[in-house]
């Protein structure tokens, strides 16, 4: 079985849904024969690598909000990712563009440490208050996955890979993140609960065995939008 997976690392609700796949799959009696693939997806293609506001200025702004208002909805999110095991802290939070961030976890891939990378990255973003925009930031974590990251960031290496995935959202019609695809032909929408990933799992490997056909899933809560 194969799941595809569009996401950005400055998703707090994509950082939730690897979570809760996770848990499916440790439950899934076929998860060795299940192979996961990352895919980029930029929230905001146009944002800036340094920004003078924070995030809870910059949410109040995005979404017309104080950001007293923005801060308590960061805390909905903290208590989320709590229950998975995920330690958010929003008030270390630097928001920056994602794109080079994308370009090493295409380089991941090439070493079968995508998975590992994501990790590291959502880690970094979320819970300890790195600069995943800098260029050292995102070699140091490189480094720590085992990658030689020489040359990525001084070339346009991976660039295609980055675009060809947007572009393949866009065909799906793909407008928001976390978003799964089974096997090209169920998709689950949004950070959905353990169980609903359960059902999905068992429904499309039972729709790959002749005896037994399954209804598609689609969910559509719990996402990030697009700019």
């Amino acid at each position: 079985m194969k799941i595809d997976i569009w996401s950005d690392v400055a998703c707090p609700f994509c950082f939730i849904g690897k979570r809760h796949l996770e848990a499916a799959l440790e439950k899934f009696p076929h998860r060795d024969e299940v192979e996961v693939t990352w895919h980029s997806f930029e929230l905001d293609p146009g944002a800036q690598k340094d920004y003078n506001e924070n995030q809870y200025e910059l949410l109040a702004k995005k979404y017309g909000m104080s950001p007293e208002q923005a801060k308590a909805t960061t805390e909905r999110v903290e208590a989320s990712g709590a229950a998975t095991g995920i330690r958010f802290d929003f008030d270390k939070v630097i928001p920056t563009n994602t794109f080079n961030a994308h370009r090493l976890i295409q380089l991941a891939a090439q070493q079968g440490k995508q998975n590992e990378v994501e990790e590291l990255l959502f880690t970094a973003y979320f819970t300890d208050g790195k600069h995943i925009g800098h260029i050292e930031t995102l070699e140091a974590i490189g480094a720590a996955a085992g990658l030689d990251t020489t040359g990525l960031f001084t070339s346009d290496a991976y660039t295609d890979a980055v675009r060809a995935d947007e572009a393949q959202a866009q065909q799906l019609g793909i407008r928001g993140v976390p978003f799964f695809v089974f096997d090209y032909k169920y998709a689950v929408s949004g950070a959905q609960p353990v169980n609903a990933f359960e059902q999905t799992l068992q429904k499309v490997w039972e729709e790959s065995r002749p005896a037994d056909v399954a209804p598609g899933a689609v969910c559509e809560d719990g996402t990030c939008t697009t700019e």
